[in-house]
């Protein structure tokens, strides 16, 4: 949250940000058990200090739901394909309860075959994905998710907005409290923080944006209006086609450009598909699962050995800060939260 740094705060416990959270989702028209899913992962992202896929959310949430378009009560329909795949239709719902409903029979799949995929289809979309792979994770499978947005980043070499910001997340199981796990958009940072930026009244980087000609920019709100840029050039943005591919015509869903031309102007969050994968690690290693995992731990302590963080580790040293004290939100966000009328 160092983009606010310097401004005034709130001090709110963990169970306050759950049950703020909460109680706008409902007061804006979710089902309770919508409402509830969707707390989590928020209140997830307030905990771990994820500032933009914390309470920042709550906002997009409500113009979301009062776009009109999503269903506030879809129960989501969970089909069995075959020994490795299950099908989740979130019929135009948030994606975080077809994930939590169909999650048990994806793990089920993979233990018994090795290997298996989740699809997700019509869903509408805002939140982390490393709060579901955590989910995986503590049940004892590597996986991997990737999922669209709306077509707010340039491809390289390009001016205009044609990729969604495309976040890709993996988790594997460790000993011990915390698996390891990163989570990144392929565009140069996610597009909340460009918004929490613009909010702060503050300058972006070079490298995160343009405007709307295709100009390089540090404005936050130039960036918005225009285009967002991938990480790392050519390389973000094939792996951010890649993933296109991958959680759209794969999976029989969105692109993020379709994605855009479906919300018409609305301004909700993308509604597209994601893609999740999980994978057993005792079957996949070929028998001897204590070798196996003791390998992993070998090379995650090599990390330490040359004093190299590894991914997940900030985010789990500011889940122990949190829980012990609670949060600081930005006043200026939490009264936007308190004004959205609800």
């Amino acid at each position: 949250m160092s983009v606010f740094r310097d401004q005034e705060t709130v001090d709110l416990s963990i169970q306050e940000v759950f049950d703020l959270s909460r109680r706008v989702l409902i007061a804006a028209g979710l089902s309770v058990p919508h409402a509830e899913a969707a707390a989590r992962v928020i209140t997830a992202g307030e905990r771990d200090e994820c500032a933009s896929h914390g309470l920042y959310r709550l906002p997009g949430c409500v113009m979301t739901i009062r776009s009109g378009k999503m269903s506030l009560d879809a129960e989501p329909v969970i089909e069995d394909v075959s020994p490795a795949l299950v099908r989740a239709d979130a019929r135009r719902a948030y994606s975080l309860l077809a994930f939590e409903r169909a999650a048990p029979l994806l793990v089920e799949k993979a233990k018994t075959v090795g290997v298996a995929a989740l699809v997700i289809n019509n869903c509408y979309h805002f939140s982390a994905l490393w709060p579901e792979i955590e989910q995986l994770t503590e049940r004892g499978v590597a996986a991997l998710a990737m999922t669209l947005s709306h077509s707010w980043v340039a491809p390289a070499g390009g001016k205009k907005g044609l990729l969604g910001t495309n976040p890709i997340a993996f988790g594997w199981p460790r000993p011990g409290p915390h698996p390891y796990v990163f989570d990144f958009a392929t565009s140069a940072v996610a597009r909340g923080d460009v918004s929490l930026h613009d909010i702060a009244g503050k300058p972006i980087p070079e490298g995160w944006g343009v405007d709307a000609e295709g100009q390089s920019t540090t404005s936050a709100r130039a960036a918005l209006d225009g285009a967002m840029l991938t990480f790392g050039g050519h390389k973000g943005s094939a792996l951010s086609t890649m993933i296109e591919l991958m959680a759209g015509p794969l999976i029989g869903d969105l692109t993020s450009r379709e994605s855009m031309a479906f919300d018409d102007g609305d301004k909700a969050a993308p509604m597209h598909g994601e893609l999740i994968l999980a994978f057993d690690p005792a079957i996949m290693g070929g028998g001897d699962p204590a070798a196996n995992a003791a390998r992993a731990e070998a090379l995650f302590a090599a990390f330490a050995d040359q004093d190299a963080r590894l991914p997940s580790e900030r985010r789990y040293a500011a889940r122990a800060r949190s829980l012990a004290r609670g949060v600081h939100a930005p006043k200026v966000l939490y009264d936007q939260i308190l004004a959205l009328g609800l």
